[in-house]
């Protein structure tokens, strides 16, 4: 484990315990990777988008530090858990812009086309958790490692550690849970 990568731990475990001056000193060492992060969600967006990456990345950083119950493990754990915070807002805002006194009906896309978010994009970002919290009912596991590989952006290697599993049971659940989703999402 990294020196950054052992304070952010640290940091994490102090936060949890109430330590208001924990949060602070967190931010200068998080910040960077998530702008990563939000970039990776909005970097196909069209320029009159609403939610600003900076605005993304402030509201999850909001809702990852007021988690006070959260046995924070890792980095790579806080960073799993600020891309799922991410994505929620995201789809939260789709929702919001998509309902029916807005405009109503939409159509779906494939899994990698679906985060490109415009009016017409929304759509299948909710179809995207739609069917992601299907799979989350049938196979909690390979839920998670779309959340934690595609949207977090972690290594096969980081996911396996995240979840406490093997490489391979990455490898695995996540050929199945690709095809599985872009049938979903295709219906």
């Amino acid at each position: 484990m990294t020196d950054a990568a052992g304070e952010v731990t640290e940091l994490l475990a102090s936060l949890r315990e109430g330590n208001e001056h924990a949060a602070s000193k967190l931010v200068p060492l998080v910040y960077d990777e998530l702008r990563r992060l939000a970039r990776h969600y909005m970097r196909r967006e069209q320029a009159e988008h609403t939610l600003q990456t900076t605005a993304l990345v402030h509201e999850a950083y909001l809702r990852l530090v007021d988690q006070r119950q959260t046995k924070w493990q890792s980095r790579a754990h806080f960073f799993a858990i600020a891309a799922q915070s991410m994505r929620r807002i995201l789809v939260d805002h789709a929702r919001a812009c998509r309902s029916d006194k807005r405009g109503g009906d939409h159509e779906r896309l494939p899994l990698d086309e679906a985060l490109v978010f415009s009016p017409v994009k929304s759509a299948e970002l909710i179809a995207l958790d739609d069917a992601l919290n299907l799979l989350a009912e049938l196979s909690p596991r390979q839920s998670r490692i779309i959340e934690l590989r595609f949207f977090a952006g972690l290594t096969v290697e980081e996911t396996a550690d995240v979840l406490g599993v093997a490489p391979k049971t990455v490898k695995r659940d996540w050929r199945v849970a690709r095809a599985w989703l872009h049938r979903e999402v295709r219906k």
